[in-house]
């Protein structure tokens, strides 16, 4: 599995698994944890959930998935904007931590840019690391005036990731943020890194891919993993999906393979507001 350095030097997989919309159907419960579990068998180390997912939903599953395998684990949650301050924020985090089953988080995101001043969640992330509640902190969905506010913000170089929607069809990034983040050797997070399925049904893609003996969600995954300095978080449910996405990390694409892909989903000609979901 290729790994990805984080700004402390810690290497995590370049293949994770997301857990958006997973924990919020009792029926399916069972294969989610399964399908979770044998991630972990397959080298997904890389779990991301947050406490807005089914408002805690997700974690819960997530810490039934992990009991027994804590070690295994490179373990990301969210705390909402509107919990991010010095007050609120501590509560968020025990809170996460109790339906996840674990004493301390590897990475702790802020889910969102909200009205919460940023200096405060900066100061409050860097008292939970302090606690030992969290190993390190980051940020998701901030454009790139906000990263810079971030980046001028006492204590704000530390952040880790930015977690961001990034796949074929959402490449608006890699005008500004993208690049900018590269530079500071920071990874960007990629979440919906297939469209939540929708950019599997692109004739192209799916022409492409079948040329190619691939699915389109691999083809479309082995083109994220491709590049430096992402991390790609797919969500799925099965695992027969999951299994299908592993593969994408050993999948290699040749330069006329990428340069097919340039053709059916160009890269930006100008900057544009960040995409989000």
């Amino acid at each position: 599995m290729k790994t990805i350095p984080l700004p402390d030097g810690t290497p995590v997989p370049a293949l994770g698994m997301g857990t958006w919309m997973i924990g919020d159907a009792p029926h399916q419960r069972a294969e989610e944890i399964a399908t979770l579990r044998r991630g972990l068998d397959l080298g997904l180390r890389l779990i991301d959930t947050a406490e807005m997912y089914g408002e805690g939903a997700s974690e819960a599953l997530v810490g039934e998935a992990i009991r027994g395998r804590r070690d295994e684990v490179f373990l990301v949650s969210k705390v909402y904007p509107h919990n991010a301050s010095a007050t609120a924020m501590p509560k968020s985090c025990e809170a996460s931590l109790r339906r996840l089953g674990v004493e301390c988080l590897d990475l702790y995101l802020l889910h969102w840019s909200g009205r919460v001043p940023i200096e405060e969640t900066v100061r409050t992330f860097e008292t939970l690391q302090a606690q030992g509640k969290i190993r390190r902190w980051g940020v998701s969905n901030l454009d790139m005036r906000e990263m810079r506010a971030l980046s001028a913000t006492p204590g704000g170089d530390a952040v880790a990731t930015n977690q961001v929607l990034y796949n074929l069809g959402r490449r608006g990034i890699e005008w500004d943020l993208l690049p900018w983040c590269r530079q500071r050797g920071v990874p960007v997070m990629a979440y919906s890194p297939i469209e939540q399925g929708q950019i599997l049904d692109n004739p192209g893609l799916c022409a492409l891919a079948e040329s190619l003996g691939l699915t389109p969600a691999r083809l479309a995954l082995a083109w994220l993993l491709h590049q430096d300095g992402i991390i790609a978080i797919p969500k799925t449910s099965t695992r027969a999906h999951l299994e299908d996405n592993a593969a994408a990390a050993d999948t290699v694409l040749s330069a006329e393979t990428l340069t097919a892909l340039d053709a059916l989903f160009p890269p930006p000609d100008r900057a544009a507001p960040l995409d989000m979901l």
